[in-house]
């Protein structure tokens, strides 16, 4: 027959859903917690307990062994010890077994009580967040419980989770007691219980229910490329098939469209393209353009755009290309990741004729006469509003194209002389400069994420040296300086050139700290030469003098009496903050490193002169009594130190 003990412990292993070790554990904790209040043990001193599945418990408690026992609590007589441990002897520290009364104090007893509750609290915490945190990232049905402020909150069973208002599609309305499906975001653990955050506006809840919805992707047949979704109004999916004979798109829209059909109704009538994934960008982002049929496409790379695609299309076309407040166009560049410039063909041809004028277009009339005269009658046919066939069209089109080419030519060319200036410079950024990220110089977070499109410090420092209006353009970009007080100060915003200016001169100072100013690294040894050897000559007797008679008379020459040097001519001192005043003979000077290379890079550039003077306005040679020489100092007023208004003692 069970015992009383054995009945409520499966109870409560049952009631909490607990393991059975959890149970026993918080068990064993709270008679420990109760003999120490009970007997008054200090924490200094270890207390364990043991339960059987019988009930019977057994504290054992830490105490010294030795000859004469003093103190019952701290220790245990030899004779005793050896009861236990027949290895023991004087000076060693065991566990012995102790007595306990019938029952506890009724404070021992409320102490253990509290501490039962709360092992297993934090016991069914802990099994909570480990069930739900293996769950972030898949689809979760839960129990509409209430709305407040915007954010619903769902019940699943032993937890709940929270849906906030921007993970809730728009135009969506929750009742109480109603089913509601969502995608796990993230899981946190909290110390009232894991706090699960759940959305339905999610991007991969629509990937989890094509997963569900398609058995060809959960097998998969077909791979899902990318996705770009505009929740409550418009997604597109890019898909492609892994194995021959399946076509992707055929297996997601289902026969009679039932399988998209089914993920339609589930998203609130969203409407939802499917988009045959292809490796060549032109064709893939043609067909992201759907249903807009393209007429013609130029693909470019920039280092500063990034990629993009210049797309001629048909006036009837532009619309349904853009769509509805450019929702089309957008959700196909979220789609391929491609910058997307669309034009139209009357559009494209009336900027060419505006341009015919200047290069590259000017000798287009004379290496396409016919074409060209074509075009601008086609262009007077389309103003004075008259019908255009479709042939006339394609013409129209043509002309477009080789106009777009043409000046697509010419940026290539300025990229590829850009790239060949940054490759001048790139043999002078040292190698561990392109294994640090961006956030290693300690910027403002208004800089990092201007810089953000910079992979890492090597390739800002190149872009430093080789042209430094392109990190201006990222900053003005990035909206450095535009209406936003300072991190540091409470000053009011600042002009926005002023704000770049000073943003250039931090990335100046944190490229010199971190980049340039790094320790050299130890010279290689070098063997010595062989000592050449000495051609024969007489030997003379070192204890007899040599006289002058005795040296040939060609190798003794006068020595030229020494002219009188020159008086220098006094000399004002300069202020205090020029870089001018000559130290006197026998000091030393320490500088920067990296002035050399940086001045021969920007000779003859009216910039590197300022940035030069600026430089020299901010250093100061001062005698340092405490080393007995002269060294150089220098003023940090970049905003990454304007907290220090001190000077810095520079050293290598």
């Amino acid at each position: 027959m069970k015992s009383d003990f054995v009945l409520a412990f499966n109870e409560i292993v049952q009631e909490r859903s607990l393991p059975r070790e959890v149970v026993m554990e918080a068990l064993e904790q709270a008679l420990v917690s109760a003999y120490k209040r009970d007997a008054n043990i200090g924490n200094n001193q270890r207390v364990e307990a043991r339960i059987d599945l019988s009930g019977k418990t057994q504290i054992l408690l830490e105490k010294e062994v030795v000859e004469r026992v003093q103190t019952e609590q701290t220790e245990v007589s030899l004779e005793e010890a050896r009861q236990y441990e027949p290895d023991a002897q004087v000076g060693d520290t065991m566990m012995v077994p102790v007595e306990t009364g019938a029952s506890f104090g009724r404070i021992a007893a409320q102490t253990a009580k509290q501490v039962i509750l709360q092992r297993i609290r934090e016991a069914e915490r802990k099994a909570l967040y480990e069930e739900f945190v293996e769950r972030a990232g898949d689809l979760i049905t839960g129990t509409v419980q209430s709305t407040s402020g915007g954010t619903v909150t769902l019940s699943l069973g032993r937890a709940e989770a929270i849906m906030p208002r921007h993970h809730q599609i728009p135009g969506e309305r929750y009742h109480a007691r109603e089913k509601v499906r969502a995608y796990v975001v993230e899981v946190k653990e909290h110390t009232r219980g894991p706090q699960i955050i759940v959305s339905r506006a999610h991007k991969n809840m629509l990937r989890r229910l094509l997963e569900y919805e398609v058995p060809e992707i959960y097998n998969g047949q077909v791979e899902i490329k990318s996705i770009a979704r505009e929740a409550g109004q418009r997604s597109k999916v890019a898909v492609a098939a892994l194995q021959e004979g399946v076509d992707p798109v055929g297996a997601c829209v289902g026969m009679r469209g039932i399988r998209i059909q089914n993920i339609v109704r589930e998203l609130h009538n969203e409407k939802i393209d499917v988009i045959e994934w292809n490796p060549d960008p032109a064709i893939f982002i043609a067909k992201a353009l759907s249903p807009a049929r393209v007429s013609d496409m130029l693909l470019e790379e920039d280092l500063d755009t990034g990629r993009t695609a210049t797309v001629l299309v048909s006036d009837d076309q532009l619309s349904l290309a853009i769509g509805r407040e450019g929702q089309n166009a957008r959700l196909a560049a979220k789609l391929t990741g491609w910058r997307i410039d669309i034009k139209s063909i009357s559009e494209a041809a009336l900027e060419a004729f505006e341009r015919m004028d200047e290069p590259p277009l000017d000798t287009l009339e004379q290496e396409q006469p016919e074409l060209v005269a074509e075009a601008m009658r086609i262009v007077e046919k389309k103003k004075a509003g008259r019908l255009i066939p479709p042939e006339e069209y394609r013409t129209l089109a043509r002309f477009a194209a080789l106009a777009e080419r043409k000046l697509l030519e010419v940026r290539e060319a300025a990229r590829a002389e850009r790239r060949a200036k940054f490759d001048a410079v790139r043999h002078l950024v040292p190698d561990h400069a392109f294994r640090m990220p961006i956030k290693e110089l300690e910027l403002d977070d208004d800089i990092n994420k201007a810089l953000g499109r910079l992979e890492n410090v090597g390739e800002l420092m190149i872009r430093v040296l080789a042209d430094e209006e392109s990190v201006e353009r990222l900053l003005r970009q990035g909206g450095v300086g535009t209406g936003s007080r300072r991190s540091r100060s409470e000053a009011p915003a600042k002009d926005a050139d002023e704000a770049i200016a000073e943003a250039m001169e931090a990335i100046r100072y944190a490229l010199e700290d971190l980049v340039i100013r790094q320790p050299a690294p130890p010279p290689e040894p070098v063997a010595e030469p062989e000592p050449e050897p000495e051609p024969e000559a007489e030997t003379v007797a070192e204890d007899r003098p040599v006289s002058v008679d005795e040296v040939p008379p060609a190798i003794v020459e006068p020595e030229p009496e020494p002219e009188p040097m020159p008086a220098p001519a006094p000399v004002a001192p300069p202020p205090s903050s020029q870089v001018e005043a000559v130290p006197a003979p026998g000091d030393a000077v320490f500088e920067l490193e990296d002035d050399d290379e940086v001045e021969k890079l920007l000779e003859g550039d009216q910039k590197g002169r300022k940035r030069k003077k600026a430089k020299q306005k901010r250093r100061e040679l001062i005698f340092d009594e405490k080393r007995g020489e002269v060294v150089a100092r220098r003023r940090r007023k970049g905003r990454r130190r304007r907290e220090l208004d001190e000077w810095e003692e520079l050293l290598d």
